[in-house]
């Protein structure tokens, strides 16, 4: 605890926690190479400018530097100092660097980028259940797809069956490599409102109906169709949301 005057009396501050601190600290600086305010190769401040730009000490600044590095925005040059590193170098898929590189795309092209992949991934692995399917696997999917059916009219239980339907098609194909990424995709992606977009008047019916489509195909074994409707939902449902470039939200 710290003490602070008032009115001439001393009174107890709490002392902010060293992690919540670090974090902010953290999250700014990743801001600042995501926005390219520090481009590729460019160094960070000294140390001691950092502890006194951000008012905390050498043991927050050190630890956030090391999470940096961690998520491959920087590298620490022996008698150098902490260099930006090249996009290519960073881990895309960090929760925090994911966050700062969709706020701040105003092309939307991550989201694109997003939903093409996801699309190729899913597509995949959406034929190879087709392929090759246990009958505990159908019945899960289409258990899922049942709820989507019945929360037409309840949107966040619709979205989250949708969620739990794509959920059960990555596990179904046993894929694990292919399932990891692209469920960390699909959950991130949704936590941007940027990715909720635009709300076409039709989008519940017509997801609903893809939906069916990659499900009947999953379940007459057409291992092609199904990759292919798969892709077609992913890709169109994206088509539908996506909000102008530049644009944040669009009113309802």
């Amino acid at each position: 605890m710290s003490p602070s005057r008032r009115n001439g009396t001393e009174e107890t501050v709490p002392r902010v926690p060293i992690d919540r601190i670090g974090s902010r600290v953290l999250q700014d600086l990743v801001e600042l190479i995501v926005t390219g305010e520090m481009a590729e190769g460019d160094f960070l401040p000294p140390e001691q400018a950092l502890c006194d730009e951000f008012g905390v000490s050498r043991t927050v600044i050190r630890e956030s530097v090391k999470r940096m590095q961690e998520k491959g925005l920087v590298v620490v040059a022996q008698g150098r100092g902490t260099q930006v590193r090249s996009y290519h170098e960073w881990n895309v898929l960090d929760p925090l660097v994911f966050d700062a590189l969709v706020r701040h795309d105003e092309s939307l092209g991550v989201l694109d980028e997003v939903s093409v992949v996801r699309a190729s991934l899913e597509g995949v692995m959406a034929s190879e259940v087709a392929h090759a399917h246990r009958a505990d696997d159908i019945e899960q999917i289409e258990s899922h797809l049942e709820q989507m059916r019945t929360m037409t009219s309840d949107n966040a239980a619709f979205l989250e069956a949708d969620l739990q339907f794509h959920l059960a098609v990555m596990a179904a194909s046993r894929n694990q490599i292919a399932g990891t990424i692209a469920r960390s995709l699909f959950v991130r992606a949704r936590q941007s409102s940027r990715w909720d977009g635009n709300g076409p008047v039709d989008a519940v019916r017509l997801t609903l109906e893809e939906h069916e489509r990659v499900f009947a195909c999953i379940e007459a074994g057409d291992h092609e169709a199904a990759r292919v409707a798969m892709e077609e939902h992913i890709l169109g449902s994206w088509r539908r949301r996506r909000l102008p470039d530049g644009a944040h939200h669009l009113s309802p």
